[in-house]
């Protein structure tokens, strides 16, 4: 056990590092995230600066971090406009599966991988990572733009997939009876239409039971139950993202605005410790023989998230550059690719480097990408949204 002192030094400096990586990054008028990650590489086993005795509460304020950036994402919109944009993506999330899946299905079997194998790396690189994209809307102040529904929208339904996905492979990678794993499927979609149900309909009663006019008091009411809710959708083998997305969506009005006031500041802490705690899970040694492959299919990738988010920002009627706004934000890959390696890394022992890798390039060129494609329309028209 490491000692009160030892850890709390080290938090102390993390805590510093990324405040003056977060500072510069403004000063740059850029998203601190990929500063973020390349502080957690520097930081992690391998790196120039290892802090081993604050790894289990950067793993810890992680899980947190996420569940926070989907819950205020979620306080911005409204459940029945949601529900609405979610019908009207089906087909987004149809050419999303088929353009994200299938380039990393094709590079399993090139590397001569076998059917499990082939099934996580298409699941890597099929789905975006819902936290990054929320600090990315957030930081770039495009939370109130046109495509962001067509973005959320495109967001969930990789979790809604994702619901099913996660049992499907643990069962497989683990030798398990295939009744088994249907069980596992019919368990976790249940689950998330269940909640999708029970927040569409009574939602509207959460604002009151939650209510409360000491702040304090508002805070532990929301977060206490945003944290209940994740651990239940963890359970069932769902997304704990869109457990925490669905509360967010069933507060509305003045409720909703104090709620995203008092949580703020604890989503700016937890999701700075989400990115960093990425870049902690990457050893540099891994990054540079699998650098190539990695590019490679970065580059494929993120060209075919592109053409995903401009067709479901098409579906809104978005102009062109919100559509390649929405194509560049998508493109980064994050938690759930490496939970997925995670289920079958001990099987597939160049699988892991490979994911990592490819996550870490994605990681960092999508905050980059999204940020070149919005800022002459930033700069031309001064907070409008097109």
């Amino acid at each position: 056990m490491h000692s009160p002192v030892t850890l709390l030094l080290e938090l102390g400096l993390i805590l510093t590092v990324l405040s003056v990586l977060g500072a510069v990054a403004r000063r740059l008028t850029l998203s601190p995230v990929p500063l973020y990650l390349l502080a957690g590489l520097a930081l992690g086993e391998g790196g120039i600066a290892p802090v081993p005795a604050a790894g289990e509460f950067v793993e810890t304020g992680a899980a947190i971090g996420v569940v926070l950036l989907l819950l205020t994402l979620g306080l911005q919109f409204s459940l029945t406009e949601f529900t609405g944009s979610l019908r009207r993506h089906v087909p987004s999330a149809l050419a999303d599966l088929v353009l994200n899946a299938v380039p990393g299905a094709v590079t399993g079997w090139i590397l001569g991988l076998d059917a499990i194998g082939i099934l996580a790396l298409a699941g890597a690189t099929y789905v975006s990572s819902s936290g990054m994209v929320a600090r990315l809307l957030a930081d770039l102040r495009r939370l109130g733009n046109r495509e962001t529904p067509a973005i959320l929208s495109v967001l969930v339904m990789e979790d809604f997939a994702m619901a099913a996905y996660l049992p499907l492979l643990a069962v497989l990678a683990s030798g398990g009876p295939w009744w088994q794993a249907v069980l596992g499927v019919a368990a976790a979609v249940g689950a998330m239409l269940a909640a999708f149900t029970a927040s569409y309909r009574w939602g509207h009663h959460l604002g009151r039971l939650l209510s409360h006019p000491d702040a304090e008091q508002l805070m532990l009411r929301v977060l206490g139950l945003t944290l209940i809710v994740a651990a239940l959708a963890e359970l069932v083998h769902a997304s704990a993202a869109v457990g925490a997305f669905l509360v967010g969506l069933s507060l509305t009005g003045e409720t909703a605005d104090r709620a995203r006031a008092v949580l703020s500041p604890l989503r700016d802490l937890f999701s700075a410790i989400f990115f960093l705690a990425i870049g902690l899970s990457i050893r540099p040694d891994e990054l540079v023989p699998l650098l190539p492959a990695a590019l490679a299919l970065s580059a494929v990738t993120a060209a075919t998230k592109l053409v995903t988010g401009q067709y479901a920002a098409r579906r809104d009627q978005v102009g062109p550059r919100g559509q390649m706004r929405a194509g560049t934000v998508l493109v980064m890959r994050g938690e759930f690719s490496i939970v997925i390696i995670g289920l079958v890394g001990t099987m597939h022992d160049a699988l892991a480097p490979l994911v990592i890798t490819y996550v870490f390039v994605l990681a960092i060129a999508g905050p980059l990408l999204t940020r070149l494609a919005g800022a002459a329309p930033l700069r031309l028209h001064k907070g409008r949204h097109r």
